[in-house]
């Protein structure tokens, strides 16, 4: 019996033969699958991507399918722009699909998605061309073009160490985000009860090599008719000077200065929210900048602004709203190249500070305070309070004052308003106004000290008629000085529209020939006249007190 039984065993040749030809097949399965159902589902899913894309093309130079775990790895792919396609917008090194196992355990067949290292590089001729056609990256088919790789609905999307460039014209560094990670899980609502915002989201980048911006919250990505987001962003030590290329188109110049910001967004079909907790900018130096080419240009913004503001006053559905904003140790400025001689005012070690402003009225007043010094010599404080209402915009107090300007700053200012210029003497300047329905009431108040109008030794090559105009100019304001004072001032009435308001220059003068002549000048703010209010509206700022010279 023995004999018997062990003619039924295979001998070791004959196992080898087993193992070798099991071998070989395996192997003719691996080259079919690699060579030639790798190659036809290559060509088929490149295929179905591009016919849902609109405006962009996908290659894709190699393809994986592993019939063990019915995984999808894409290698080397490229997107580029059809209307500009060289360089590439991005280069996905990986792209893995697969199914999402741990969703199979709540009865739901998705899948999971992972787009390792990718590279975007844009440049100002694609994003230009991106604006111009003006198509939501719904309609683009990006989303369907996903679901055209893998055909189950992506239910975990993750996209690890992206890196982020665009570059624009002009000799200034590209806007760089690296290390960029990105996770969105139960994209399908699977495991979740049926809510707002099923899905939680998080984003982590570098932004411009030194600050950082950051996203935690949730969104629903089957909302119609787009999907809904909510979740903190913070944002920390942002480089102001690398948006000089963008801002430069829009007359403003950004120098230096770091930003740093965070709050809550909220953007879903039924309801838009901005709500920033503080907002900090540090060190910048901003300038607008006006040339007679663009005065076109700034209407259209001006009007532009205007008009989004309009639409957002008391929006029901928008709120926006800024608790606090803080801008510390800067410099802001004005630029005018649209005269000859260019001029320029600015303001130097600027501090503002804006708290509780909002589009919505029932959010209460905002209040602003701001200091800093008027062509780096007038110390300046100005205190503003807001209040947003459905009709004529809303509620205005401004109190201004400036004292102590160096007029010498002036002289461009002054060689382009009238044609003369200073030697010596400083300028103030006090006012209060007051808005309400769309009115505003209120005054101006400019002051002159030790006002020095002609420099023989500077206006030596002047012409005689120039010469004799700031004599005169001279011997005027020395006739209307205040002799124990030595000022000459002023007080121009400001009603009317807010739009247009009224103010007369002729009241102007008989009110400084008055104060010459008359009255002892007293510097500082005087009381408003203003129509009776009842008790419980809003007060204006605190009163500013300025010292007497």
């Amino acid at each position: 019996m023995h004999r018997n039984f062990r003619r039924f065993i295979p001998g070791r040749r004959a196992l080898n033969w087993t193992v070798a030809t099991l071998g070989v097949l395996i192997l003719l399965v691996f080259v079919f699958v690699r060579f030639f159902l790798d190659e036809h589902l290559r060509r088929t899913v490149e295929q179905n991507v591009n016919s849902q894309l609109k405006g962009y093309t996908v290659t894709i130079n190699a393809l994986h399918f592993n019939p063990i775990g019915f995984s999808l790895d894409l290698i080397d792919a490229t997107i580029a722009q059809d209307a500009h396609p060289e360089p590439p917008i991005a280069y996905i090194p990986l792209l893995h699909a697969s199914v999402h196992w741990g969703a199979l355990l709540h009865g739901r067949l998705v899948s999971d998605f992972l787009i390792d290292r990718p590279k975007l590089h844009i440049n100002l001729t694609q994003a230009r061309q991106e604006v111009k056609e003006k198509v939501s990256p719904s309609e683009r088919g990006w989303q369907d073009a996903l679901e055209a790789i893998y055909p189950l609905k992506v239910n975990l999307f993750n996209i690890r160490d992206a890196d982020i460039t665009y570059i624009d014209q002009g000799p200034f560094k590209p806007l760089h985000l690296s290390n960029l990670n990105f996770k969105a899980e139960n994209i399908r609502n699977v495991h979740s009860k049926e809510n707002v915002y099923p899905s939680e989201v998080h984003l982590k980048t570098v932004a411009f090599d030194t600050g950082t911006i950051a996203f935690d919250g949730n969104a629903d990505f089957l909302a119609k008719p787009h999907p809904g987001i909510k979740g903190g962003v913070s944002l920390s030590h942002i480089e102001l000077d690398y948006f000089r290329p963008i801002t430069n188109r829009y007359n403003v110049s950004v120098r230096n200065g770091v930003f740093s910001s965070d709050g809550l967004v909220e953007y879903a079909p039924n309801k838009k929210t901005v709500d920033v907790k503080r907002v900090t900018i540090q060190g910048v130096a901003v300038d607008y900048v006006h040339t007679a080419k663009t005065t076109a240009q700034e209407q259209q913004v001006a009007e532009q602004v205007a008009t989004t503001a309009k639409d957002l006053n008391n929006k029901p559905e928008v709120l926006v709203k800024l608790n606090q904003i803080d801008i510390q140790r800067s410099r802001l400025g004005f630029i005018n190249k649209a005269v000859t001689p260019e001029y320029q005012l600015f303001f130097t070690d600027a501090n503002i500070r804006v708290e509780n402003l909002s589009n919505q009225s029932a959010e209460g007043r905002a209040v602003g305070t701001f200091a800093g010094n008027f062509m780096d010599s007038g110390r300046t404080v100005v205190n503003v309070a807001f209040q947003p209402k459905a009709k004529r915009g809303g509620d205005l107090d401004v109190q201004v004052r400036v004292d102590g300007t160096d007029m010498a700053s002036l002289n461009p200012l002054l060689l382009n308003a009238a044609n003369f210029d200073v030697k010596e003497g400083s300028f103030s300047l006090y006012s209060e106004a007051r808005v309400r329905d769309g009115q505003v009431n209120g005054y101006i108040k400019p002051m002159f000290k030790d006002l020095d109008v002609y420099d023989a030794e500077k206006d030596a090559n002047k012409s005689f008629g120039q010469k004799l105009k700031q004599g005169l100019i001279g011997a005027v304001a020395w006739v209307l000085s205040n002799r124990p004072r030595n000022e000459v001032a002023t007080t121009i009435a400001l009603t009317g529209p807010i739009d247009s308001p009224q103010y007369s220059t002729w009241e102007a003068f008989v009110g400084m020939l008055r104060n010459a002549f008359i009255q002892a000048i007293t510097p500082g703010f005087e009381v408003v006249q203003r129509a009776e209010t009842p008790a419980k509206e809003s007060q204006a700022p605190p009163a500013l007190s300025p010292s007497r010279d």
